[in-house]
């Protein structure tokens, strides 16, 4: 199967991103949202970060404009009628996923296959919500979508060997890496990077270390680009949290259990970089 059309839900910073790297790779794409504000807001995004691209010689304009030609904006989900592959990048609420999932059966084409960017959530939920459960899967792909590069592609019990091929060369169309996972909640990514942050936070509780020497020990000492309290303000803590109690909720593994600190400071509203304050201070 050809994919020559691409459809993204949603244009936050995950749809964005996802909608930039696939009109990269030389895809129409039409990208939604559920108002104009918000669509207006993610194709802004898209345009900016094109625009850096050509200020530091990596792109030039003429091709700006040529990948930004190949987007369409759209509030009207009937838009995905004639795409060949659509991914959903919506928030991470198995309620609204589901119901995504039971409106693009209905819209897109019969030979459509339908993605899901879910980081955690379990695929084969939303797949049932369709009659082609077999054409379902997750791309899980890596924030930020424009420079990270590799994708998780997620299995479920119902995904034939067909819909992962499509997966793998879409990837490898979009300069991607990619990793096959089971359908289990937090795949491979989270499996063991959820624990290693809940980790650094109950040392942080517990007065082992400063969050600057426990995120200097990390980064210095295991060479990461950056240590793990940093990381979780990057990330936004309230996504973690989210991601832990789902893992929790699955597997009933202590491991998964967020902290008492965590649970604290998302009730704060302290949630990292976007709201200028999570165990750093942001201006």
């Amino acid at each position: 199967m050809e994919i020559k059309k691409i459809g993204v839900v949603g244009c936050g910073l995950m749809g964005s991103g996802i909608t930039q790297v696939c009109a990269q790779s030389g895809y129409q794409v039409v990208v939604s949202e559920i108002n104009d504000e918000l669509l207006n807001k993610g194709l802004a995004s898209i345009s900016s970060r094109l625009a850096k691209d050509v200020d530091k010689g990596r792109l030039s304009q003429q091709d700006k404009d040529a990948i930004l030609s190949r987007i369409k904006g759209t509030t009207d989900a009937g838009d995905f009628s004639d795409c060949d592959l659509v991914i959903e990048a919506a928030a991470e609420n198995m309620d609204l996923k589901k119901r995504i999932f039971a409106e693009l059966d209905k819209i897109c084409p019969k030979h459509a296959i339908l993605a899901t960017n879910t980081t955690v959530l379990t695929v084969i939920d939303v797949a049932m919500q369709t009659a082609r459960p077999e054409k379902v899967l997750g791309l899980h792909f890596m924030n930020p979508v424009p420079i990270m590069k590799l994708v998780e592609i997620v299995r479920t019990i119902a995904t034939s060997d067909e819909t992962i091929e499509v997966g793998k060369k879409l990837c490898q169309s979009l300069g991607k890496s990619f990793v096959i996972a089971k359908d289990v909640p937090g795949f491979i990514i989270n499996g063991l990077l959820t624990p290693f942050l809940l980790n650094a936070v109950r040392m942080l509780e517990n007065n082992v270390a400063t969050k600057e020497d426990i995120d200097t020990a990390i980064h210095l000492g295991i060479n990461h680009p950056m240590g793990p309290l940093t990381l979780l303000d990057l990330i936004g803590i309230d996504t973690v949290f989210f991601t832990a109690n789902a893992q929790y909720e699955e597997f009933k593994d202590p491991q998964y259990a967020s902290p008492p600190l965590m649970k604290k400071m998302v009730a704060a509203g302290w949630l990292g970089r976007k709201t200028g304050k999570g165990f750093y201070e942001y201006k």
